[in-house]
């Protein structure tokens, strides 16, 4: 089954997907979040090319443990997208895998005008993994 994780910002999506054996998370993209919640042309064909099963959505928590404040609109685009889309969601914590795309960026001498429209499909592809694994149990 593929998955589709999604790192759902106020301006920005950033997108990145599962191979069908679910082992490997790849980035693929950042779209304007308007698109995503429109199910719009574009990521239309993102969800036609790769055929997601389940989109994973990246929900932010504190670092107690507990929801974060931006949880509540993520919650809500997350159903909007399964409603206009037809795919069905699931939630992965997302704490901090922002800050460690940003990290990697900087590793192989990224600017930071240069990380901001990567930042998010990183960060998308680095709580799919996470989730991947914690599945296999690895």
């Amino acid at each position: 089954m593929r998955i589709m994780a999604l790192d759902i910002g106020e301006v920005r999506v950033g997108v990145a997907v599962s191979d069908p054996g679910e082992r490997v998370a790849s980035p693929v993209v950042v779209l304007p979040t308007a698109e995503v919640l429109a199910c719009a042309k574009p990521f239309q064909r993102l969800l036609e090319d790769w055929e997601p099963e389940l989109l994973l959505c990246g929900l932010p928590y504190t670092l107690a443990g507990t929801e974060g404040p931006q949880a509540a609109r993520i919650r809500t685009a997350a159903a909007q997208i399964t409603s206009t889309c037809g795919i069905l969601h699931e939630f992965a914590d997302e704490r901090l895998s922002s800050q460690e795309a940003k990290r990697s960026l900087r590793e192989k001498g990224m600017a930071e005008k240069a990380m901001r429209g990567k930042i998010d499909m990183i960060a998308a592809s680095l709580f799919l993994q996470a989730w991947l694994d914690a599945r296999r149990g690895d």
